[in-house]
């Protein structure tokens, strides 16, 4: 069942005329290839796509969820998702209360009765309702591939099981995230995963209740496909099984096979303390006496291990060998912080980007045991001359931060082969977020984050990815304010082409290089290749599916039409074609007919996936 507020029509409804005026006569220079809905899965997303037009999508909201109702829910379970639906229902778009009590007490829920148990746990996944991990879990991802035009994008299982732990067998938990990241030009697929949620056997607390509880064998995993189709876990470069298993990640590879990510390589201090602390701590035989040890270190996997960017090789030839990148900083040697980076993209040189976090003060050459760090900072992972690895932030001013979390000042996403690097960063002056790129084959003395001009001052960019004619594209807010903070500003996919003279070069909204009549709405441009094709996520007008995947129909038999986010791919049509869109009626169809779906993406977002982003 599409899940989305009944009131979004009327928050909707905002600020249509706040848009800059963009000229409507313009050329065609780019067809939408829907790469389909894909089966199962309620909405798909763009990723990263190699020459041979091979993309890697991402998948959410599956139909037939499955819930184990028997023997995991009690009556006060049943009650509570009967009484959520009574009084919750009028603020969701075709929910109702619970359709037949018995049937869903027996675990054979009716599609409205099925949504309304989901939603149940999702809401005691959350810590605060489930700090002990007593209920199944919800991640509700997939991870797909699509071959390319006329083809439908299909699901990679990689570590899921069915609920007795058989890999990919029989109905999988989908307790896991999983996406693959991309394919090489080789044909090798790339990405990260983690383990399923599965019941251990019934434990008796203390008080002599018996209980169960839900645990995985390991979190985040880079892993790589082989054309062969086998699976391979790139292992952390530290790990310890006692601990959760460390954490890895493949967020990209290039031509040569080399991978970059990022991975555990040190146990934290506090954490370690905490799990062998036999005073409240998992080694104590009372908090044993009401959680199995398993939980107990399970509760405090956040923040377990560093991380720190590394590349692997050798991944072509399946036997892996991993390095570490390094750190922006250097700490204090009595300095026991989590002190991290991550590597986001590699080119063909064999040179990466990511971001790291950095200290408040950038002239800082030796650093005091407390010295102070509340951001982190796009970076370049690169040799110097003597073969050492050197991390380097561009030159960025670095600020102090007063949140308790360390503040994403800004970060690098993709570099390509000639070295211009591209990502987010922050404008000092109204701190609003910005794309930015960065020619890194300059001295590093000369490096320089340009923020160019975007569609206006409040708007937030962001550039995903660049290829190697220079050509950048990414996602950037196109409205100028909203109404409400509920109904979040529009977004749509953009293209910067560096090559022209710095005063001819424009963000350009991809929207505006389709047909006038073009029945898609691009949020959100996630890559380019060589060949000018590109991968986005769009919003389209579908048939609408219940949540076990029967079709929606109105009074009269008609299938009820919804705005569902799908991935698609945008093709360069050779020449363009010129088309005068200027009409009123062409410009209120195109500007104004899908704000319903990007606060349906905007919902969405919250359960999503977002870019090389994991849970750890």
């Amino acid at each position: 069942m599409k899940q989305f507020a009944k009131n979004i029509s009327v928050l909707a409804v905002t600020s249509a005329l706040s848009l800059s005026v963009f000229s409507f006569s313009h050329a065609a220079t780019y067809k939408v290839v829907d790469k389909g809905s894909a089966e199962n899965i309620g909405y798909t997303y763009g990723g990263k796509q190699n020459i041979n037009g091979v993309m890697a999508v991402s998948g959410s909201n599956s139909y037939n969820f499955p819930v184990q109702f028997i023997p995991y829910f009690d009556d006060n379970d049943f009650n509570q998702i009967q009484y959520n639906a009574l009084i919750q229902h009028d603020y969701y778009f075709g929910l109702g209360p619970i359709e037949d009590f018995e049937a869903l007490k027996a675990g054979n829920p009716t599609a409205n009765d099925l949504t309304w148990s989901k939603m149940y746990l999702q809401d005691m996944n959350k810590s605060s309702s489930n700090p002990n991990f007593e209920y199944q879990m919800v991640a509700d991802t997939a991870a797909m591939i699509n071959l390319g035009e006329g083809h439908t994008s299909t699901e990679i299982c990689i570590f899921d099981t069915d609920f007795d732990g058989n890999a990919c067998t029989g109905i999988i938990t989908r307790s896991t995230v999983s996406v693959i990241e991309g394919i090489s030009d080789s044909g090798i697929t790339f990405g990260t995963a983690s383990a399923p949620y599965l019941p251990m056997p019934d434990f008796t607390d203390s008080a002599g209740t018996v209980r169960t509880f839900w645990v995985r064998e390991h979190g985040q995993r880079g892993f790589y496909i082989e054309a062969n189709g086998d699976i391979n876990p790139v292992e952390p470069f530290y790990h310890d099984p006692k601990y959760g298993g460390g954490i890895s990640a493949i967020a990209d590879m290039n031509n040569s096979g080399i991978a970059v990510g990022y991975t555990s390589y040190k146990l934290s201090e506090f954490r370690e303390d905490y799990v062998n602390n036999t005073d409240g701590g998992c080694a104590d035989s009372n908090v044993l006496a009401n959680i199995p040890f398993e939980i107990c270190v399970q509760k405090v996997q956040s923040g377990m291990y560093h991380i720190q960017a590394f590349k692997a090789t050798g991944l072509d030839s399946g036997t892996p060998k991993t390095e570490l990148l390094g750190l922006l900083i250097e700490p204090h040697a009595d300095d026991t912080r989590a002190f991290s980076s991550q590597a986001l993209a590699v080119n063909n040189e064999g040179v990466a980007v990511g971001y790291a976090h950095g200290w408040d003060d950038s002239n800082i050459v030796t650093p005091a045991s407390n010295e102070r760090m509340t951001g982190s900072y796009a970076v370049i992972f690169k040799k110097d001359e003597n073969g050492n690895n050197v991390v380097f932030d561009f030159n960025q001013p670095h600020y102090y931060f007063g949140s308790g979390n360390v503040y994403p000042f800004s970060r690098a996403h993709d570099i390509n082969d000639n070295g211009l690097a591209v990502g987010y960063t922050r404008d000092t002056d109204t701190f609003v977020k910005k794309f930015f790129y960065v020619d890194t084959s300059l001295p590093d003395s000369e490096m320089k984050t340009v923020m160019p001009k975007d569609f206006f001052t409040t708007s937030v960019s962001t550039a995903f990815a660049v290829n190697n004619d220079g050509i950048i594209v990414g996602e950037a807010q196109i409205e100028t304010h909203n109404e409400s903070s509920q109904n979040p500003r529009r977004t749509a996919g953009f293209i910067y082409d560096t090559r022209p003279a710095e005063a001819d070069r424009k963000m350009v909204d991809v929207n505006t290089l389709l047909t006038c009549d073009s029945k898609y709405n691009i949020l959100k441009a996630n890559d380019i290749n060589d060949a000018g094709q590109i991968s986005a996520t769009a919003i389209v007008k579908s048939e609408s599916y219940d949540a076990k995947g029967e079709p929606i129909l109105d009074d009269s038999g008609n299938p009820v039409m919804i705005d569902v986010v799908r991935a698609v791919l945008l093709e360069p049509i050779p020449g363009g074609e010129v088309i005068d869109c200027s009409s009123e009626e062409e410009k209120v169809k195109r500007q104004g007919a899908s704000f319903g779906g990007m606060v349906l993406f905007s919902l969405l977002a919250v359960f999503g996936l977002r870019r090389r982003t994991f849970k750890r």
